[in-house]
């Protein structure tokens, strides 16, 4: 069995043109979305992965109507692929229940996953970067060396360990944590 799915994004926008190529594609059943692609829950799609069976094959008008993000595009129809539900793309002309569909998704993946790679490494590099500018990541640390120095000199003139965090503006673990003496 042939399932569609259409989405648009606007109530305002008309529907009517996807739904028209999918049922001309021979879709006996369509499911439909009106919100964003960006949105994670969409409950059509949802409804259109449930209702779908072995051999069955889901099609879209485009590809852009099924996946957010390139990442998520491959995410779901692998997801369909081990189901044994193939994937259809009218726009494209991907058809993974054939052998040039199957290339191009697989094609897809592989710009995926070079897209993901691509982002650790810049994302690295600025990290390095930034490193060597001596700017260093995470949160500031709350405890500085003055402020150690000045716990110190409070513990040691009797000053009670929890007034020393209070007026430091730091936790009681904080303050143990960089002078082991207020613990004792």
């Amino acid at each position: 069995m042939q399932i569609g799915y259409a989405r648009i994004s606007q109530a305002d926008q008309s529907i009517d043109l996807q739904c028209d190529a999918l049922a001309q594609a021979g879709c006996e059943k369509i499911f439909t979305d009106t919100l964003s692609g960006a949105r994670e829950k969409r409950p059509g799609l949802s409804q259109a992965l449930e209702f779908a069976r072995s051999g069955d094959v889901l099609t879209v008008w485009r590809l852009d109507r099924l996946g957010r993000s390139l990442p998520h595009l491959i995410e779901t129809i692998r997801l369909l692929d081990q189901r044994a539900v193939g994937f259809k793309s009218l726009a494209e002309a991907i058809d993974t229940t054939s052998v040039g569909g199957r290339l191009a998704y697989h094609l897809f993946g592989a710009l995926a996953e070079f897209e993901r790679a691509l982002i650790r490494e810049r994302t690295r590099a600025g990290l390095e970067a930034a490193r060597q500018r001596g700017r260093v990541g995470g949160r500031p640390r709350s405890m500085t060396t003055d402020k150690v120095e000045a716990a110190k000199k409070l513990l040691s003139d009797g000053t009670p360990a929890k007034d020393v965090a209070r007026i430091l503006a730091v936790s009681m673990a904080t303050l143990y944590r960089h002078c082991p003496v207020a613990a004792v």
